[in-house]
């Protein structure tokens, strides 16, 4: 029935802000960009950033529908593969993205660090220790 995630979408308060994230300092490949949407190519899936309001919209809920970011860590892991961790470790870094983990060995056979968005997503770098 269900063969894969094609399309993962974040509603966010401050659209711009996360905009700015993700396209300047991940460096992800915009492929449509609307005043309050922007849809981002990552290999054979995209990553959709939605201005929560619209979102609301989108869902046919009241805003109030939406948990308010407390500051807390969320219950989402958003994690992708990258060619080196520490080589992307190194190039996000410099654009300004401040990990909560640096590169580490996974006892589960993967290299990975950690970040966090604007909003609070958190995300996974990783990419697979040689066996």
């Amino acid at each position: 029935m269900f063969h894969k995630i094609r399309t993962v979408n974040l509603f966010v308060h401050d659209f711009e802000k996360c905009l700015s994230f993700y396209r300047d300092a991940l460096a992800l490949e915009v492929i449509r960009l609307e005043p309050t949407f922007v849809a981002f190519k990552m290999d054979d899936h995209e990553l959709h950033l939605l201005q929560i309001a619209d979102g609301a919209n989108v869902l046919g809920v009241d805003l109030s529908a939406f948990e308010s970011q407390t500051g807390k860590l969320d219950r989402v892991l958003l994690c992708s593969q990258v060619d080196n961790v520490d080589a992307v470790y190194h190039t996000l870094s410099a654009n300004g993205v401040e990990f909560t983990k640096a590169p580490v060995d996974q006892p589960w056979g993967i290299r990975a660090a950690y970040f966090h968005d604007p909003e609070g997503n958190i995300w996974e770098i990783n990419h697979p220790l040689a066996s």
